[in-house]
């Protein structure tokens, strides 16, 4: 079989020697499926040149085979294959999509949580290549591993005399359990048992650590006598966990850090959320520079929730113990990459991050641009309103936190077709409608959303 060689060296069949088209046709009409251009021919094109530079020869032949198809199938002519092509090329090499979160969910774990500031990014990019993470320039001779992160985590936190960072949250407790009670016991309050998502259960973590866990108090009433009594030999330290994705109320009791630490045991907080220092808009959810004020030994949390930072554990307190667990084994398998180290560091140094941002928005301005968007859509003939609307801080934090929002309310139909657009835009179903809530959009992208609405298909009216 006569056969041509593509730009990347694999064999294509040419016009004469591709199967003729089966299927009927009328007597005398040229069959326009012949004229489909040969694939080394559309690769040829500059446009997917470049992108086989960019994303890799075979993504972009898969993409030119894609639109073939389409064309043989009818769907597009045989001339639009190069351009057809273009259009199926992704934006990135990587499976991951970009998408708008319209959710109201500030930290929405389906969606990675916190998104990284302009800062962050920057760093992100300029630590892609070979970087001085582990190297002093000055002397020439190994350095700490991301020890100007740490450093701009300690002062952050001034009440911390020491920090570590590991991959996340739960990497964080794990490696304080292993490194500070294996074969030993941790002191813990019945209600602090918790699961969190996907059916991951605190207190499974710990005894795989090879802790033993000693269960103090009840459900909802827990006093410092209750984990005094239960302290012996065998106790490593005494662990308070925030219940972050719930609350109890009513007949309740718990100890608090101050009160834990006159016990004569360590004492470690894991607080969850990431919330370095008190917030004036989440009164009741615990921080860092709080719990080691009062005097908690070790405090844990992640870097991805109310920080604002990418994903990680943070690990602050006292020197000694912190150099106890940043040294055990198993530290470094839990260890950071140098482009974590890099947005961390240029999340806590810099401007605010874009959930400071979406937390602190007020409602008034947040009507305001529902309004706009709405005026703007209506005017396209698209049953778009402006309406009020009750947002979430979501990851754990701040259970039962309500913050006022507002939001672009659309037909039902909306949600799926702006989940599958072009630009996915995540929304929310309430009452038969579609919520695209505005918090926890960025004000810059609001023409971005405006025309993925603009894009989904149908009448151009709605009822």
């Amino acid at each position: 079989m006569d056969q041509r060689l593509t730009t990347d060296g694999s064999a294509d069949q040419t016009d004469a020697t591709r199967p003729a088209p089966t299927g009927p046709r009328e007597p005398g009409v040229p069959d326009v499926r012949r004229r489909i251009p040969r694939t080394d021919a559309v690769l040829g094109d500059p446009r997917l040149l470049e992108a086989a530079h960019r994303l890799g020869s075979g993504t972009v032949k898969a993409a030119v085979r894609q639109a073939q198809e389409r064309a043989r199938a009818g769907a597009v002519a045989p001339e639009e294959v190069a351009d057809t092509a273009v259009a199926l090329l992704p934006r990135t090499a990587g499976g991951l999509r970009s998408v708008v979160n319209a959710t109201g969910v500030v930290l929405h774990t389906n969606l990675g949580r916190a998104s990284l500031s302009a800062a962050a990014r920057q760093a992100v990019q300029e630590a892609a290549g070979p970087t001085d993470v582990e190297l002093d320039l000055r002397t020439g001779v190994r350095a700490r591993r991301g020890r100007t992160a740490l450093a701009a985590l300690c002062a952050r936190v001034p009440s911390a005399a020491a920090a570590h960072v590991v991959n996340n949250g739960a990497a964080a407790l794990a490696l304080v359990a292993t490194a500070l009670a294996a074969g030993k016991e941790i002191v813990i309050g019945r209600g602090e048992m918790v699961e969190i998502g996907d059916g991951f259960r605190l207190p499974d973590l710990l005894v795989s650590t090879g802790a033993r866990l000693r269960e103090v108090g009840t459900t909802n009433r827990t006093s410092a006598a209750d984990y005094a009594a239960a302290i012996g030999p065998e106790t490593a330290f005494v662990l308070k966990v925030h219940p972050a994705n719930f609350r109890i109320t009513g007949f309740t009791r718990a100890a608090d850090a101050g009160e834990l630490a006159a016990l004569g045991v360590p004492v470690v907080v894991d607080i969850g959320s990431g919330l370095l220092a008190p917030h004036p808009l989440l009164p009741d959810e615990p921080d860092a520079e709080t719990r080691l004020r009062a005097g908690a030994s070790l405090v844990t949390a992640s870097g991805d929730k109310l920080l604002g930072g990418p994903q990680c554990g943070l690990l602050l307190g006292e020197e000694e113990l912190v150099r106890t667990v940043s040294r055990h084994p198993l530290a470094r398998a839990l260890r950071v990459d140098k482009l974590t180290l890099a947005a961390l560091e240029a999340t806590l140094t810099g401007p605010d991050t874009p959930t400071a941002v979406a937390l602190a928005a007020g409602q008034a301005g947040l009507v305001r641009r529902a309004e706009r968007l709405a005026r703007a859509l209506g005017a396209d003939g698209i049953d778009a309103r402006a309406v009020e609307s009750a947002a979430s801080v979501g990851g754990g934090g701040a259970p039962g936190v309500t913050l006022p929002s507002a939001a672009l309310s659309l037909p039902e139909r909306y949600a799926a077709a702006l989940r599958t657009g072009p630009v996915p835009v995540v929304g929310r179903l309430e009452a038969g409608r579609c919520l695209l809530d505005l918090r926890t959009v960025p004000r810059e992208d609001d023409e971005r959303l405006a025309e993925a609405v603009r894009s989904v298909p149908g009448p151009a009216a709605e009822g």
